[in-house]
């Protein structure tokens, strides 16, 4: 588990939120749509940290 992945996808999605946040707040489709595929990337990274904690325990 690599906890500075899983801290910066921690503050991807938190930016990505307020993005997404600000973009609904100001009409701004572009910056709202910025802020959910930051979101998304954050998730994916997530998922990938989830999956070599699987692999590490299973291995162990």
């Amino acid at each position: 588990m690599s906890i500075e992945d899983r801290v910066k996808a921690t503050a991807q999605n938190i930016e990505g939120k307020v993005q997404a946040a600000a973009g609904e707040i100001t009409g701004d489709t572009r910056s709202k749509a910025e802020g959910h595929a930051k979101q998304a990337e954050a998730q994916a990274t997530h998922a990938k940290e989830d999956v070599k904690d699987a692999l590490k325990k299973a291995i162990d």
